[in-house]
């Protein structure tokens, strides 16, 4: 097992209680983030994407706010207030952007499979620029979690994909990708929750620009389209970026990205039940590999 984070990470390596601990996180992380798709794509007829952006994050640095002042706020070192400022407008203002402009015309299931392209990227770079290694067990999981990603992007339920979607999707992956990188970087010296909190705020005031924007859609949206905003920012950003800190704070960057390609096959389940995006034969062949591949990564007990 390579060093991660020191006893912390050999705590989770040697299983027992933290372990469970850490499964459940990235359970509610994954079930949170793939239900986002869901809303981002129910509500986007009736927010601009910088309008429900601002209001997601609004509610989400609040909520942030408050996980935080109860478990301790703990200010970084000043050498690393630049990095965690890039970090929550990359994360925060420039990845929901992208997102949320892809999801007008991309379906949730296509959108959720490109930016699940993006654990790859993560294991990968973090095999190589953080020396987290290649287990044998990541190796065999992640491409198979991968293939389950590729086939479900190529059975859009819509029939369609519009390359500027595409290509916001994958913008959003990469920034995913790069985001998760710099993170684990900065959880070496700053708190996880703090550190999260930070991030929010910074990505709240980058995106300030369409508080115009936001307060016309508020008075015009319907009140559902309103509240799936307000889900987006209590649950997939205040609840599941404190739960996706826990877990990148207790495992490898390649091993916890590894576990959010369950993400596909969750955002199929939910668009096909609550938007009626029907999934494929294909599609669901490849949530089940997305599931496989998770499980696969899980198996090994060394947390490289």
């Amino acid at each position: 097992m390579n060093r991660v984070d020191g006893g912390v990470s050999r705590a989770v390596g040697n299983g027992g209680g933290t372990d469970l601990k850490v499964v459940a996180a990235a359970a509610i992380t994954v079930l949170f983030w793939a239900s986002a798709f869901i809303a981002i794509r129910f509500a986007g007829p009736h927010y601009d994407p910088g309008a429900m952006a601002l209001l997601r994050m609004l509610i989400g640095t609040l909520g942030l706010g408050i996980i935080a002042a109860h478990q301790g706020i703990k200010l970084p070192p000043r050498r690393d207030v630049p990095l965690v400022i890039a970090w929550g407008v990359g994360w925060f203002c420039l990845y929901n952007l992208a997102l949320n402009t892809a999801e007008l015309s991309i379906d949730a299931g296509t959108a959720s499979m490109i930016v699940n392209t993006a654990p790859l990227m993560v294991v990968i770079f973090a095999g190589l620029l953080l020396g987290e290694g290649f287990p044998r067990a990541l190796l065999i999981g992640a491409p198979i979690s991968f293939l389950g990603v590729v086939l479900i992007g190529s059975q859009s339920p819509t029939g369609h994909i519009e390359p500027l979607g595409l290509l916001l999707a994958v913008a959003a992956a990469v920034l995913y990708a790069g985001c998760t990188l710099l993170q684990k970087r900065l959880l070496r010296t700053v708190d996880a929750t703090t550190l999260t909190w930070l991030g929010a705020a910074a990505g709240t005031v980058a995106l300030l620009p369409w508080a115009g924007r936001m307060m016309r859609d508020v008075g015009t949206a319907p009140t559902g389209a309103t509240l799936a905003v307000v889900f987006l920012g209590v649950f997939p950003t205040a609840v599941a970026f404190t739960t996706w800190s826990y877990v990148l704070a207790r495992s490898s960057a390649g091993r916890t990205s590894a576990i959010t390609y369950a993400s596909p096959a969750v955002t199929i389940l939910l668009s096909w039940l609550i938007l009626a995006e029907v999934p494929t034969l294909v599609m669901l062949i490849g949530g089940a590999l997305c599931l496989l591949g998770v499980f696969i990564t899980r198996m090994s007990r060394s947390d490289a």
